[in-house]
């Protein structure tokens, strides 16, 4: 998958969204890499944000009372033009400096990070909304199918429409 990344702007040069302009959207992509909030966390980190938000969606080792071993995660060949457009309109909200949001699709074990956002804003109510937002954008749009692996040797597809 492709990364619609731009280069960190220094903090002294940030400013956050609304009057001037929208915030920087610093990584949206769709990677088999593996992912982590806290990097997320630290390139959105911004002088004139008083909160940083982070989310980090992992795989647990239970669904529904069976034992998860792991999820395959697959995605449409859309999936990294609708991540960037899920960032470029939470990058308009009030007081959000920058954001961050990937999803990681390919075999994941139980701990590894599958989703990670992370929001920069003025104040910690836009923050936590702002993550919140782009967590329920990406659960609501886009294009991704699991495999779930159980500790039986079965699995089970979820997300299918």
């Amino acid at each position: 998958m492709s990364s619609t990344e731009s280069q960190p702007v220094p903090a002294s040069a940030a400013s956050a969204g609304g009057p001037s302009g929208p915030a920087r959207v610093l990584r949206a992509e769709v990677t088999h890499e593996p992912i982590s909030a806290e990097e997320l966390a630290q390139r959105v980190r911004d002088a004139g944000a008083g909160a940083v938000v982070t989310f980090a969606g992992v795989v647990r080792d239970h669904d529904q009372g069976r034992g998860v071993t792991g999820i395959g995660y697959s995605a449409h060949p859309s999936a990294d033009r609708i991540v960037a457009d899920i960032a470029q309109e939470a990058a308009g909200r009030q007081g959000v400096a920058a954001l961050g949001l990937v999803h990681r699709v390919g075999d994941l074990v139980v701990g590894d990070t599958a989703l990670a956002v992370a929001v920069s804003a003025a104040h910690r109510a836009e923050a936590f909304a702002t993550c919140g937002h782009l967590v329920e954008e990406v659960k609501r749009r886009l294009p991704v199918w699991k495999r779930q692996s159980f500790t039986d040797g079965s699995s089970q597809w979820s997300n299918i429409a």
